[in-house]
């Protein structure tokens, strides 16, 4: 796909257009990272949520069904209950990925990445709400209630390296933050590959070239008045109006009209299965997930959000036919999205892309190791997530949740060995491995705790 000039520094701004004024992010002086030339800089990523509550047990996190039968369930309180799966693709056997290592039966594709994945297991949510351990992992701080604090790890990634991309913090459906960030790494929210399309077109005026270029440079002279230069408000609102502006004149639109009748496009559909039309085909997981790597490959964005799996809050039986393929169906995705990275060379270097982009995979919980009455599970403060490409360590199992109720489990972060006395792991032992990696010192994001350094190469 034709790559634009879109390496310029960018008005600031980012979700005016589509999210009020919570685009805004910190008013008042801007906190701004010391800007690391290190490994950092020629960095990307990808977030993906796995939106409900993932039962480990059955992809990231599983036990042996021999071992862990219901004769010593009383002790154990894990009931990994494989043979009450409903589902004529699944037989529900555990996958032997060799050196002791297995995953549950619904981890898709991912099983073939697994040399560029690390997967942490044992990790502390500290809440059972839905609300609260989303915003607990996407923000790497427990919320204040139900309310988020501080800003999402996406955002400051995006803080530290997207100022020259057009929109350095793209999010979909998936909740973004910016609290004590540049107003560009706010992220701009949208449901869908047609929601974005819609922000980067320019509606139709009726108004000609001249009155437009009249108004905006009425709005250019007012933003530049001593008063309204002094109004961290005002100015915020006039850096999201030139990136909206940026936006809908960059053309970039082109880049993500995956049912665009070219040859390019068709490839794209086939590796990711989309349909060659359709709205419905454009809101999916698969098309997320080609919208991201379009996004960090043209130059467009520096962070991405995703939602690549939905519907996963199994309390009753569904969980015997819904929440194993739905997880699957994410893992599939991501998939995708490593293959497409791996096939694409990093600006003639002799790197992929994959090389470059480090993928983040969470949920909000895990789900409890027994079942409950209604032969689903409930939520559990234990839960689980991968991290991939970059440099990561890929190959690599981090920590372990215990084998009495799969509780969190101490770890020493620096080799991620399991050791009771360890440090128990929590989503932002992640971000301050991602910081680390990305050249940043100290604790700029007061995550107030050291970096998990066993998923990092070289670390």
């Amino acid at each position: 796909m034709t790559k634009l000039d879109l390496n310029r520094r960018h008005f600031l701004g980012g979700a005016a257009a589509v999210g009020g004024l919570a685009a805004f992010g910190g008013l008042g002086p801007a906190t701004r990272l010391a800007r690391a030339d290190g490994p950092g800089s020629d960095h990307y990523y990808i977030f993906c949520y796995f939106s409900g509550g993932w039962d480990t047990l059955l992809s990231l996190d599983p036990r042996d069904p021999i071992a862990f039968n219901d004769e010593v369930v009383t002790d154990t309180r894990i009931q990994p209950a494989y043979d009450l799966l409903d589902d004529e693709t699944n037989d529900g056997s555990l996958v032997d990925m060799g050196n002791d290592v297995w995953f549950g039966p619904y981890i898709g594709d991912l099983r073939n990445h697994f040399q560029h994945v690390a997967v942490v297991r044992g990790m502390s949510m500290e809440t059972l709400t839905h609300e609260a351990g989303r915003r607990r992992f996407i923000t790497g701080k427990p919320p204040s209630g139900l309310l988020a604090r501080g800003s999402s790890g996406a955002t400051w990634m995006a803080g530290l390296f997207g100022e020259n991309e057009l929109i350095p913090n793209l999010s979909v459906r998936v909740e973004t933050y910016n609290v004590d960030n540049p107003t560009y790494a706010t992220g701009l929210a949208v449901n869908s590959v047609p929601d974005l399309l819609r922000a980067l077109r320019a509606d139709e005026t009726a108004l000609g070239d001249m009155e437009l270029r009249q108004i905006d440079q009425m709005l250019r002279d007012a933003a530049a008045c001593d008063r309204n230069r002094r109004s961290a408000v005002y100015q915020a609102a006039e850096e999201s109006r030139l990136q909206v502006e940026a936006m809908v004149t960059s053309g970039v639109d082109v880049l993500f009209d995956f049912q665009a009748n070219t040859e390019a496009m068709a490839a794209l559909r086939q590796h990711y299965g989309i349909a060659a039309s359709g709205s419905a085909a454009l809101r999916t997981p698969e098309a997320q997930g080609a919208m991201a790597v379009t996004a960090l490959t043209s130059g467009v964005s520096r962070s991405v959000s995703i939602q690549v799996a939905a519907g996963l809050d199994a309390h009753y039986d569904e969980w015997t036919t819904d929440h194993g393929p739905g997880q699957e169906r994410g893992f599939n995705v991501v998939a995708r999205m490593i293959e497409d990275l791996q096939s694409r060379e990093y600006r003639d270097t002799g790197d992929t892309w994959l090389d470059h982009t480090t993928i983040v995979g969470f949920s909000e919980f895990g789900r409890t190791a027994m079942l409950n009455a209604n032969t689903g599970r409930d939520h559990s403060l234990t839960s689980s997530c991968f991290v991939a490409g970059g440099r990561i360590r890929g190959g690599t199992i981090v920590g372990k949740s215990s084998d009495v109720g799969m509780s969190p489990y101490g770890c020493d972060l620096a080799t991620g060995l399991p050791d009771p006395a360890g440090e128990i792991i929590k989503p932002e032992h992640i971000y301050r491995a991602l910081l680390h990696d990305a050249g940043v010192e100290g604790d700029p994001a007061d995550l107030r705790v050291d970096p998990l350094m066993a998923i990092l190469r070289n670390a």
